[in-house]
């Protein structure tokens, strides 16, 4: 394959050749698409057809072995935007987002001990038919509501993630994308229920690493020669890329608003993986489809263990995509779509300045680090080197901000272009065929979790509202419903996910945010469940109300009071530093505050319950 820079001979050039290797190029990649996704979903459809009733759409009869668990757990949650947003996050912010998972595996063993014996036990479809048996039915209702709403809206976004891939290839219009997408997976999704699921995701999960490995082989062989995998991580450390570990401390002591460190990840990650496998019904209904207790632990155990590797691996795809665009030119933006928006309009002289800026810096910045890596243990000349690249990556970056400011003005187009990152890079400098590959298996990792996630809200609604509140049992008649309801879903989570293209920040951080405004809350209602049994219904259900309302309004409360100033004054001293707390602290410890809130105030509040009616 030809790099940026390398001389590319006359016959190359010739218009007519260029044409046919572009249509064969076309050709192969939606070849290898097609064949793929289709026989993805032939093979779902052909082992789900014997799950016509609640327990085998929803649970696949609770007939899975373990290997089956671990692999769909992972699956669903490895989605489309853990593998298209990943590198991205890596490439902007280094791998310290791999922290996020550290508090997973200890989480793991809580659930391992409390959470699988009792939901085996009682043979609960969803999690929260357990807070019926132990509250009462308002308790389970709001606890599952909440689930539903994130969800829903998780979901959404999700959705958007492999419409971002095809709108950014071919230039179609997000609107009709999205709509092309969540159709397509509302109909494997409402055919196949949780049996296609799983099988399914245990052939998608092979073909999606094997793919991701010949991306990171790609991104070092196309390294300048002499330059291999060593020198490209020595250069994405020296840039700062490789902070797998950072204590959260600066100058002035501990940064709460710092979001990636260890103490937030063990700590707020623990909280948010004991929340998210243990009450979110997307994961519980993974391991509720095991045969029994050891099934469904060894599946969680094994996935401990497995998730910091993988979420590793993918992050360093990112390193190594970084340390090749230091060694060839990297873009204004990598969302093409708005860079031609940006350079056909009223900026195109600014956008041409900043591009020959860019230019500059990129040829200066690349014959650097090729000197750089060079000059490997010089001492002095390797030091030097080093400070220089630095200095030329930050005004790379900052041409790259400048071009963001100006592209704000004239475009409503997402400028943070970290989801473009590795799609740019697949797009660009793969191969045909394996560009076919690489956006395939992100489809498949979109509709594994996308199909795992529509199944979870059906089975939320049908068990913990429709069956409750319809006055109707008949199998059957639940089995198609259940069925309308993934479709229902589908549809909303299609809405969602026209404005996910509104967020501000990457599409794997925006997930996990929203993530944590509910998580905590429903992990506490959780706790208290298993662990206070003299906490009654009301203290547990106020407690919980009056948690979550505080999250919610201290996290948009900066909105607020931007929006409307006069908050600023007729709110109590007291009351705005309590409702301004929570967006000072990075978004995992709302995990902490959370759950430990619902207990302390459900403790409290049963105290006070219990003295009025000693009274």
């Amino acid at each position: 394959m030809v790099r940026p820079g390398d001389p590319v001979s006359c016959i190359a050039d010739h218009p007519i050749l260029h044409l046919y290797q572009n249509l064969f190029m076309k050709s192969l990649d939606w070849i290898v698409i097609g064949v793929l996704l289709s026989g993805i979903i032939i093979y779902g459809l052909y082992r789900s057809r014997a799950s016509k009733n609640i327990e085998g759409y929803f649970l696949s009869n609770r007939s899975m072995p373990w290997y089956l668990v671990l692999l769909s757990i992972m699956g669903t949650q490895a989605s489309a935007i853990t593998f298209l947003s990943g590198p991205g996050q890596a490439y902007a912010d280094g791998m310290r987002f791999v922290q996020y998972y550290f508090g997973l595996p200890l989480a793991m063993v809580v659930i391992c001990i409390t959470f699988v014996p009792i939901f085996n036990k009682l043979k609960v479809v969803t999690a929260y038919e357990f807070l019926e048996k132990r509250f009462d039915n308002k308790t389970r209702t709001f606890t599952s509501f909440l689930f539903l709403l994130q969800r829903g809206l998780s979901t959404g976004i999700s959705i958007y993630a492999p419409s971002l891939i095809f709108s950014s290839l071919f230039g179609w219009d997000i609107f009709w994308t999205n709509i092309l997408m969540g159709g397509l997976l509302i109909i494997y999704t409402v055919s196949g229920g949780a049996r296609a699921v799983a099988y399914t995701q245990q052939v998608q999960l092979v073909i999606i690493f094997s793919a991701m490995f010949l991306a990171a082989y790609t991104a070092v062989k196309l390294l300048p020669p002499g330059v291999g995998f060593s020198d490209a991580l020595e250069v994405g450390g020296k840039l700062g890329k490789l902070n797998v570990i950072t204590d959260g401390r600066t100058e002035d002591g501990f940064n709460w608003k710092d979001r990636y460190n260890i103490w937030s990840g063990v700590i707020g990650g623990f909280f948010l993986a004991l929340s998210y496998f243990g009450t979110d019904q997307s994961q519980v209904g993974r391991y509720l489809t095991a045969q029994n207790n050891r099934e469904s632990r060894l599946g969680l155990l094994m996935n401990g263990l497995v998730k910091i590797p993988m979420q590793f691996f993918i992050l360093l795809i990112g390193v190594l995509v970084f340390s090749f665009y230091q060694f060839n030119n990297a873009p204004l933006s990598f969302n093409s779509s708005l860079l031609t928006e940006t350079s056909a309009s009223s900026m195109s002289d600014s956008v041409a300045a900043l591009q020959k800026n860019m230019d500059a810096v990129n040829l200066e910045k690349n014959q650097k680090v090729l000197a750089y890596t060079n000059a490997l243990g010089s001492g002095n000349r390797e030091q030097l080197l080093a400070d220089s690249i630095r200095q030329l990556q930050a005004q790379a970056e900052g041409i790259r901000n400048d071009f963001k400011r100006i592209s704000r003005k004239v475009s409503s187009k997402d400028t943070n272009d970290t989801n473009y990152v590795f799609l740019s890079f697949v797009k660009n400098y793969l191969p045909s065929g394996l560009k076919g590959l690489l956006i395939a298996i992100i489809f498949l990792a979109a509709w594994g979790s996308i199909a795992a996630a529509l199944n979870s809200l059906a089975a939320s609604t049908v068990v913990d509202f429709h069956q409750r509140f319809s006055g109707k049992n008949k199998p059957i008649n639940e089995y198609n419903v259940s069925r309308w309801y993934t479709f229902g879903w589908g549809l909303f989570c299609i809405v969602v996910a026209q404005f996910a293209g509104q967020v501000a920040q990457s599409l794997i951080e925006a997930v996990n945010v929203l993530g944590s405004l509910f998580y905590g809350v429903i992990l506490g209602i959780f706790l208290v469940a298993f662990y206070l049994k003299r906490v009654k219904s009301t203290a547990i259900f106020w407690a919980a109300v009056v948690v979550e309302l505080y999250i919610i309004i201290s996290t948009i409360w900066p909105w607020l009071t931007a929006k409307m100033p006069i908050l600023v004054k007729i709110t109590p001293t007291p009351v705005f530093n309590f409702l301004n707390s929570a967006s000072t602290i990075g978004f995992l410890w709302l995990n902490v505050i959370g759950a430990l809130g619902v207990v302390a105030v459900a403790w409290l509040l049963q105290l006070f319950i219990g003295h009025k009616q000693q009274q």
